[in-house]
């Protein structure tokens, strides 16, 4: 049974939606586990009352933020600090509340990171398409960038693609429209899809951002979205005899590695898959 005293710390995750968030079922299993007295709580933050929340997080004493769809932005100029990696991508993820003093980090990319390398993918030369240009694809996009991808990014907003591409003054990205027109040309050639948007997230679970018949099996298919655990672009791609990748992935190492940075204590990374799995699994 979870106990709450004036000792307690308090973790959370904000964005808009919020509903379909796995992350307190993960963090606050763990907490209980190894006897922490930490709780973690999501919180439904609307664009306009960001600011607001990012004060409240410093004076109710907050200890950490996950930061998610769609304020990793945005909310890069409310905080003190920013880590050297958050400022090159220039989105935050994981917010640290160090007595007052707020420091905006990105779990995000080395999250993907450990991911790819868990599937034992090596980006090195290969074709990447990624679709979106939000928070969570600047960081991925650095991370495959710095790894040697040839990257091509598409957003239903092309102006979003190029200030996304425009990171990479040191290496040509491609930046499109996110159209079918388009879609068709990259995917004949790509090795690597990455779905970045919010596209077949639950409660939308009959959405997908790519056509069936573009689908092939020399492709692996890595759609950040992990409620469903298996979206419909996912299921499709397996269809068509692609490799696939879920959302849970990146989720459970982007939490591990803001859980340690609130906590000081190294994660129980399979402790936390576990409850992500059961938790989607029952909802």
């Amino acid at each position: 049974m979870l106990t709450i005293s004036g000792k307690t710390r308090y973790c959370g995750v904000i964005g808009d939606p919020i509903e379909h968030t796995a992350s307190p079922a993960m963090h606050n299993a763990v907490f209980k586990k190894l006897g922490l007295d930490y709780v973690y709580l999501p919180f439904r933050v609307k664009r306009e009352e960001l600011g607001k929340a990012i004060e409240g997080m410093r004076a109710l004493n907050i200890r950490g933020l996950n930061v998610t769809i769609p304020h990793k932005v945005a909310v890069i100029p409310f905080l003190d600090e920013l880590d050297g990696l958050a400022r090159k991508i220039g989105a935050v993820n994981t917010i640290v509340n160090d007595d007052g003093v707020l420091t905006g980090y990105n779990t995000d990319a080395t999250g993907f990171r450990q991911a790819l390398l868990e599937r034992g993918i090596e980006p090195m030369g290969k074709k990447v398409v990624i679709l979106g240009a939000g928070g969570a694809s600047r960081a991925i996009s650095f991370i495959l960038a710095e790894q040697g991808a040839n990257l091509t990014i598409l957003n239903r907003t092309p102006d979003k693609a190029r200030q996304c591409a425009s990171m990479f003054s040191q290496r040509e990205v491609r930046a499109l429209e996110l159209n079918r027109e388009n879609l068709v040309e990259v995917l004949e050639k790509a090795d690597i899809l990455i779905n970045a948007t919010s596209v077949g997230m639950t409660p939308n679970i009959d959405e997908t951002p790519v056509p069936f018949n573009l689908l092939k099996p020399d492709l692996t298919v890595f759609d950040i979205v992990y409620n469903p655990i298996k979206t419909r672009l996912l299921r499709e791609a397996e269809q068509a005899g692609a490799k696939t990748i879920t959302g849970l992935d990146m989720l459970l190492w982007q939490g591990a590695l803001a859980f340690e940075k609130w906590t000081g204590v190294k994660a129980p990374i399979e402790v936390m898959r576990a409850e992500v799995i059961k938790g989607l699994t029952r909802s």
